[in-house]
């Protein structure tokens, strides 16, 4: 099991290289992530829902995703409650102390997901969730050592030395760990190192010594990395590209990973634009998806995006919505169920002849199809995730053909696109026609694909001392 003194410290990109290391030498490999909390998650193949990290490490694995790899996934829909995802199906809404109590019996779907896997391969990796050292949250621990104590894992502790303190990491998480806890132990990872490794050397020794563990391994600073996010927004915005495409960055994001293909982009500018920050002229505006729509969309007004998309329509720009961002586009959004809170009606930004009717059943499906604007026929592939119907009326245009059927909706000039694919550009024949639609002609094409794989690669083997060393344990 990969635990990390912090969260983001790197324990998603740890599983995933030793994964791929692991799969390389042809051993039958698994991620697993007891309970992950993200707004970024993944369909997997049998029709469930687990976090992005948790697909990425399976493609690592050379493996479909499947949800016994992550039975537990939570998704924030306000700062104290969320939604509680059982075996990639919605189990409840629940508040912080409501889950908690819960954890008895969320134990139980996990312990059966890690049977399940017990079961068909010959090794599993795990990652943990956040850090092992919050002892408020030990009683009912299911994502750190509460796991590892119940099957009987051993333990590497990896730490982020890039934001300092990573001896204080080390040494403050062990002191807060029971005596078993400690000893499961095994040695540390330290994680994003730069520099000159002999002036690190010293405080190597002196760890070792303090606490009686091995430095396992020092992985350096990759720059320049394709993978995708479990939660947080990088702080790297891409390329500093003529064509400039802003995103709001919601209080309830969700998925951002549909703008690493653009942040990836050689001609493109891709901005995300935090609370209270001024909105700068763009070519392209995207509203992204959200895990409670109508209080982003509440968001969104107060911040002042309303004017501000109005006039960029009027001279021309283009609009794009994804998900929760195309249901806000249109007329009304009704939550008669009160799936994302007190039930009620919400006045839409009224930019696309639409409405939409959030419902208790979540759509969870991988779609694949073409485009059905400009002429184009290039492909598209992605996945839906979504609590609602959307209903267009005969005004409106599709954006996509999925399996012979219309999706998504224009506005009849042609200045608006609305859809419930995420992934839309991901494969770079729909990247291509989706950023030509919005105004920019590039020879440049992103196979995200291909760039998520050289990254696993090169993560890989950087992490090669560390697998040498475990090996040897």
């Amino acid at each position: 099991m990969v635990q990390g003194t912090t969260s983001d410290a790197g324990k998603s990109t740890v599983v995933a290289a030793l994964c791929r290391l692991l799969h390389r030498q042809g051993v039958r490999v698994v991620p697993m992530k007891p309970q992950n909390m993200a707004l970024n998650s993944a369909v997997t193949i049998d029709g469930g829902e687990i976090g992005r990290a948790q697909a990425l490490q399976a493609m690592a694995a050379g493996l479909p995703a499947h949800t016994d790899m992550n039975p537990v996934l939570l998704k924030p829909s306000s700062d104290t409650g969320a939604q509680v995802i059982i075996h990639g199906k919605v189990r409840a809404d629940m508040d912080a102390r409501d889950y908690h109590q819960y954890k008895t019996i969320a134990m139980g779907a996990v312990l059966e997901s890690y049977e399940r896997l017990q079961q068909q391969y010959e090794a599993i990796i795990v990652e943990g969730a956040g850090s092992p050292a919050e002892v408020n949250l030990r009683d009912r621990d299911i994502a750190n050592m509460g796991f590892a104590e119940a099957v009987d894992c051993p333990v590497i502790l990896v730490a982020d030395i890039d934001r300092g303190g990573v001896f204080a990491h080390f040494v403050g998480t062990l002191d807060c760990l029971s005596e078993s806890e400690q000893n499961r132990i095994i040695g540390f990872v330290i994680n994003r190192f730069r520099g000159d490794i002999r002036l690190l050397e010293p405080g190597l020794e002196w760890l070792e010594k303090k606490t009686g563990k091995p430095v396992l391994a020092v992985l350096p600073y990759l720059h320049g990395l394709q993978l995708d996010a479990e939660d947080a927004i990088q702080s790297s915005q891409g390329n500093a590209g003529k064509f400039r495409i802003i995103v709001p960055a919601i209080p309830r994001i969700s998925n951002h990973t549909d703008f690493d293909a653009l942040r990836a982009h050689p001609d493109v500018d891709l901005q995300f634009i935090g609370p209270d920050r001024a909105i700068p002229p763009a070519d392209l505006i995207i509203l992204p998806g959200s895990k409670n729509t109508r209080a982003d969309l509440a968001f969104l007004q107060a911040q002042g995006w309303q004017p501000v998309l109005e006039k960029h329509l009027r001279y021309g720009g283009k609009v794009i919505g994804i998900c929760g961002g195309y249901q806000m586009l249109g007329q009304i959004i009704s939550d008669p169920h009160g799936v994302e809170g007190q039930a009620g009606d919400s006045d839409g930004l009224g930019l696309l002849d639409i409405t939409t009717e959030l419902t208790q059943e979540k759509r969870l499906q991988q779609v694949t199809g073409v485009c059905a604007f400009n002429a184009s026929t290039a492909q598209v592939s992605g996945y839906e995730i979504h609590m609602g119907i959307t209903y267009a009326s005969n005004d409106t245009q599709p954006v996509f053909t999925i399996n012979g059927e219309d999706e998504g909706a224009r506005s009849p000039d042609d200045l608006i696109l609305g859809t419930y694919l995420h992934g839309l550009f991901d494969h770079p024949e729909a990247c291509a026609a989706l950023l030509a639609w919005a105004g920019l002609e590039s020879e440049h094409k992103v196979d995200l694909a291909a760039l998520r794989e050289l990254s696993l690669n090169r993560v890989a083997d950087a992490c090669v001392p560390l697998l040498d060393a475990l090996q040897k344990l």
